[in-house]
Parts: C-alpha cells; sequence; structure tokens
C-alpha cells in the first residue's frame, strides 16, 4: 500500500475520539446533562487489544466501536467491536470478527446499524459483515475488490483511476433510504455501491482526483434531504484536502462532482455527520491540531471546535497510553 507514515498515524491513531464527538454532536445522548458547546469529556478508554478503534455508532444510550483500524495487525487477535454505555463508559457487550485470516493484515474500519440495531462493519478483508444483537455473525458483502490501475489494463476492464496499485481500503460506509449502501474506498479512488440486502459492491463513482499517496474518499455521509453524497477526501495527489458532493443518482458522472469546501493550512478532513440543524461536522485529524470543523449548507465554516490545554486529550490518548479515548462533546 502506497502510504505516507505521518497520515498513516492520523488516521488510524486518533480518529475513534473524534467520530464519536461528531456522532454526538448532532443529538447527544437521552438524559445528558448540558454542558457548554464544544465541551468535552473522556467517555471511556478502549483497551488493548483490539486499540485503534475508528469506527462508531450510537442508539439508545450506548456506543459500537470498531477496530483495530491500523496496519501490523498479521499474527495478531481477531478484529473487534465493542458496546459501551454512553452514560458509565462499560463495555456491555463485545465480539470477535470471525473467518479472518489473521496470519495477514485483518483490521475494521467504519460501522452503522439499522433499525433493528444490526451493526454493520466495515472489514479489510471480509467487506461489510453484519452483527445481530446476540452475536450472530453474517457476510452482507462480498470482500471489496482489488482493482488495478487503469493504464494497466484493456480498455473496457474494470480498474482503478490512480497512478500506482494499491490494495482495497474500504473506509467509511453509510445506507441510503432504499437500503443501497455506499462505501468509501480510499486507496482506489473509489466509491462503492452495495445493493439492498447486501450482495457484491459495484462501481458507482470513480475519478482520477480523488487519487491520494495517503487517504482519498474518506467520510460519507447523505444530506438530510437524501438529494446529495458528501464525503471527504482527506489529501490529494495535489496536496488538497476537500469535502465534495455528487447528486444521489444511479451513475453521477464527473462533472457532477463540486468541492463544498476546501481546508487549507494543513488541516485533514476524516469522518463526518450532519447535525440536526443541517450543519455538517467535519473531523480534522491532522497531527496535533485534531478538532471538529462545523460547516453551514453553503460550506462556510462557522465554528472550530480544538482542544484545550492539550493537543492530544481528550481528542485521543496521551502518546503513553496503549489504548485510544473515546470524548464526547456538546
Amino acid at each position: 500500500m502506497v502510504e505516507r507514515p505521518d497520515l498513516a498515524s492520523v488516521r488510524f491513531r486518533w480518529l475513534l475520539a473524534i467520530a464519536v464527538v461528531l456522532s454526538l454532536a448532532g443529538g447527544g445522548v437521552a438524559g445528558a446533562e448540558v454542558r457548554p458547546f464544544g465541551d468535552a469529556r473522556v467517555v471511556a478508554q478502549v483497551p488493548t487489544p483490539p486499540g485503534f478503534p475508528e469506527g462508531i455508532a450510537t442508539s439508545n444510550g450506548l456506543i459500537w466501536v470498531s477496530g483495530p483500524a491500523t496496519f501490523g495487525t498479521a499474527g495478531g487477535p481477531p478484529s473487534k467491536v465493542l458496546v459501551y454505555h454512553a452514560g458509565t463508559g462499560l463495555v456491555v457487550r463485545s465480539w470477535d470478527i470471525q473467518g479472518e485470516n489473521l496470519s495477514q493484515e485483518h483490521a475494521n474500519s467504519s460501522i452503522t446499524l439499522d433499525r433493528l440495531l444490526r451493526a454493520y462493519v466495515l472489514n479489510t478483508q471480509l467487506g461489510v459483515v453484519r452483527i445481530s444483537l446476540n452475536g450472530k455473525q453474517e457476510q452482507y458483502s462480498s470482500p471489496f475488490p482489488d482493482l488495478k490501475p487503469c493504464g494497466a489494463v484493456t480498455p473496457g476492464t474494470p480498474c482503478s483511476p490512480t497512478p500506482f496499485d494499491a490494495p482495497p481500503l474500504p473506509n467509511d460506509l453509510v445506507f441510503r433510504a432504499d437500503g443501497t449502501l455506499y462505501v468509501t474506498d480510499s486507496t482506489q479512488a473509489t466509491i462503492w455501491r452495495v445493493p439492498p440486502g447486501g450482495g457484491v459492491p459495484q462501481i458507482w463513482f470513480q475519478d482520477a482526483r480523488l487519487a491520494s499517496p495517503s487517504f482519498g474518499p474518506n467520510g460519507i455521509r447523505i444530506d438530510p434531504a437524501g438529494a446529495k453524497v458528501y464525503f471527504t477526501v482527506t489529501q490529494d495527489l495535489q496536496n488538497r484536502s476537500l469535502v465534495y458532493t455528487l447528486p444521489l443518482v444511479a451513475s453521477p458522472s464527473a462533472a457532477n462532482l463540486l468541492v463544498f469546501h476546501e481546508y487549507t493550512n494543513g488541516d485533514l478532513p476524516d469522518g463526518i455527520a450532519f447535525g440536526k440543524t443541517g450543519l455538517l461536522y467535519v473531523a480534522i485529524a491532522t497531527p496535533f491540531a485534531s478538532g471538529i470543523s462545523i460547516l453551514s449548507p453553503a460550506g462556510v465554516e462557522v465554528a472550530r471546535l480544538s482542544n484545550q490545554g492539550n493537543p492530544i486529550f481528550p481528542y485521543g490518548s496521551p502518546p503513553t497510553s496503549p489504548s485510544t479515548a473515546m470524548a464526547r462533546s456538546w
């Protein structure tokens, strides 16, 4: 995989704490006390294993977490899903992912829930797996294909519009109201579509502008109106960091790809979520400058949440800690 070690550290070391803030920013936990806007505190520490948590989903006062989202896992224990009580920070359930080849690289990235509180987890080896509350694991999608660069294959062959060959890195996922699942692929400049009910991933959108030496398509969400897909590109080949939009249509074209917001000054956008008022919350995963960028419907930054007094805590653990903190913000 072609990557820059500094961005790899950003991507897999610090994001979960920021993602927890994003997930709760639009609503919070029922019964939570009122606190000043942007105030944050640690909910829980995620132990090792799995360590390096990333995926986050909340419902009914519980927090689902998936990990480890890191490289160097060959020979290590299975990837995991943990469920925390949002009020106490205690683990109430945990499951090992079944079916991974533990002698090879294996990891979980993002996670989402359906109305039956079944968890859909992105696994780098397996694709999307679905886990019920009783711990039953099902294969929801097949693994994401390893696409060769378009310049290296016969025209008409499914390929990646990148100048280099890299394995797939399924990163974030979001469901459309009709059950279609969209998944970002950070290394293959691709957004995949999984049909309602699961199955084989299909290419939904590709563009050379999404290619990256590290992490291209990253966080993804559908706007509250259900009309557009919003997604981040953490850093492209021109060192640009952007939030893009695409219309939620069957086959968007290259002309449909529009810049919603461009970050400068080293900001690295990662996970995203919409708040109840329609504001877009963007995790900024820059080393020692992490935080939350809040964008208006016009794509203008209207507020910025950042760590106060410490560049890591409480959005991530101190460097000496083997685990990663989950922070909650109001």
